[in-house]
């Protein structure tokens, strides 16, 4: 290789800004993990019970997953660095009010609005980053969002246990205000202003409210049904709200054109709508083990809070290793074997996180952590791909927002399907501990379920719609 031909060398200047965006990433992507491990002192603390304590990851995942396309078309409109500097600052005020929250209700609240600023910072960061390094080094770009972001899932459980047993689970939304204070403090210093994109781009208010009020009402209304009765008037009326809501946003997505959230041309694309079903079909898995499984090791075992993240281990590591092999996999062998198995593998492990009992040492738990992390490190990775590569190249950003959302809309409608089942089952057994693992099995088996009609869409649809010669073709995403 000549000199010539070497990727352009990064400065320093540069090098700190892709450190303080790095940071960025990090809180964002730990926030989504690192509260798992405290649920259970959150509920203690305030007396709540786990049907409620949800919220807390539910709250942030929703909104986060709801504003993040509305985040990027602002990132474009305002430009990248102001729309990174209000998400910082929304992220880190509602951080503070989170940690000093008085109620699982302020909490809750204080979480949600934490997701706004998740949804400003993402996206900008992400066109920030690229917009850094120089062509050559683009792979570079993706790889850091990638690490960073894997960094941030797999330490986020170890961190909060730690600060969860050492000083309180306050403290892990404490961490956020010196992160973002320091990433606020470099990209001033080191990122030179940018001007906001020639864009004739319009938020698509509509759309985003009707979806928050559709899945939100969806949402309560799954939460409360075992308390109220599936009969209750105000279980009819918020589903009759969810309902109305949701073809109100079908009809504005129809009449919004390019500017709708979820426009035709992009979700019309076959390869593309089959990759967002299977999502919304698999996610929940992966955010009802996040709940659940830190649940199972510190009320049944007796684990502590830092003990539970350390035994998330197995699957995190596993994860992070996969994700990287799926890239070699999906670029020599295309997206359907990786994809098969990656979809496979989300029930499989499910099914078996599903045998522990109320005796059953850590170890039964191993098995189902790992092929769990195995189908997470190879689906999401392999999905994203085969969705993005089957869009015109122009549209691969709001794609990748959109395959985002999906994920982590599902994930939060997951987690409440699988909690109403999990307080039904559980309350109607006698005795704590058996009640809690008769509702952990029904709620972990009812997702195991509807992953494998994710599944079928793979084999029947989605695993064939993108070829090899296609993906040769294509033009990539970077990174």
């Amino acid at each position: 290789m000549t000199g010539t031909d070497r990727p352009e060398r990064l400065d320093t200047r540069t090098r700190i800004a892709l450190g303080a965006m790095s940071l960025a990433v990090f809180v964002i992507a730990n926030d989504i993990t690192s509260l798992s491990v405290a649920l259970p002192r959150i509920e203690r603390d305030f007396g709540v019970d786990v049907s409620t304590v949800q919220w807390v990851m539910n709250a942030y995942t929703l909104g986060f997953g709801v504003l993040i396309v509305t985040g990027g078309r602002l990132s474009d409109i305002l430009g990248r660095r102001r729309t990174f500097f209000m998400g910082v600052t929304v992220f880190a005020l509602c951080s503070a009010v989170a940690a000093v929250a008085g109620s699982a209700g302020v909490l809750i609240a204080a979480r949600a609005a934490m997701a706004i600023g998740a949804a400003l910072i993402w996206p900008s960061v992400v066109g920030l980053i690229f917009g850094l390094v120089p062509p050559a080094r683009a792979g570079l770009a993706g790889g850091l969002l990638l690490g960073v972001s894997g960094i941030g899932n797999a330490l986020g459980p170890m961190v909060g246990g730690f600060l969860t047993d050492r000083l309180s689970w306050r403290w892990i939304l404490v961490l956020n205000l010196p992160i973002a204070a320091a990433a606020i403090t470099l990209v001033a210093l080191y990122i030179d202003h940018d001007a906001p994109a020639e864009t004739r781009e319009r938020l698509d208010w509509a759309g985003v409210t009707t979806l928050s009020v559709g899945l939100v009402t969806l949402l309560v209304a799954l939460d409360q049904a075992s308390d109220w009765g599936w009969g209750d008037p105000r279980i009819i009326g918020l589903l009759i709200i969810s309902v109305v809501s949701l073809v109100a946003l079908v009809i504005t997505q129809r009449r919004g054109g390019r500017d709708a959230l979820v426009p035709r041309d992009v979700i019309g694309t076959r390869a593309f709508a089959s990759a967002c079903v299977t999502i919304v079909l698999v996610s929940g898995i992966w955010f009802a083990v996040l709940l659940y499984a830190p649940q199972y090791m510190e009320k049944i075992l007796g684990f502590s809070a830092l003990r539970a993240g350390v035994a998330f281990l197995p699957m995190l590591l596993t994860f992070s290793v996969t994700a990287f092999t799926a890239g070699w996999l999906y670029n020599h062998m295309g997206p359907r074997l990786p994809l098969l198995c990656g979809t496979a593998c989300m029930p499989l492990g499910a099914l078996l996180l599903s045998l522990v009992g109320t005796s059953s040492p850590y170890l039964t738990m191993v098995p189902g952590l790992i092929v769990v992390g195995i189908g997470v490190g190879l689906f999401y990775s392999t999905v994203t791909n085969a969705a993005l590569t089957a869009l015109d190249p122009s549209r691969t950003g709001l794609g990748s927002g959109l395959t985002f959302m999906f994920q982590l809309v599902s994930g939060a409608l997951g987690v409440a399907i699988a909690t109403t089942v999990f307080t039904s089952v559980s309350r109607s057994h006698p005795g704590a501990h058996v009640g809690f693992v008769a509702g952990l099995h029904a709620g972990l088996r009812l997702e195991a379920a509807i992953a494998v009609c994710g599944l079928a869409t793979v084999w029947w649809v989605g695993g064939s719609t993108t070829s090899t010669d296609e993906l040769d073709s294509a033009e990539q995403l970077p990174g």
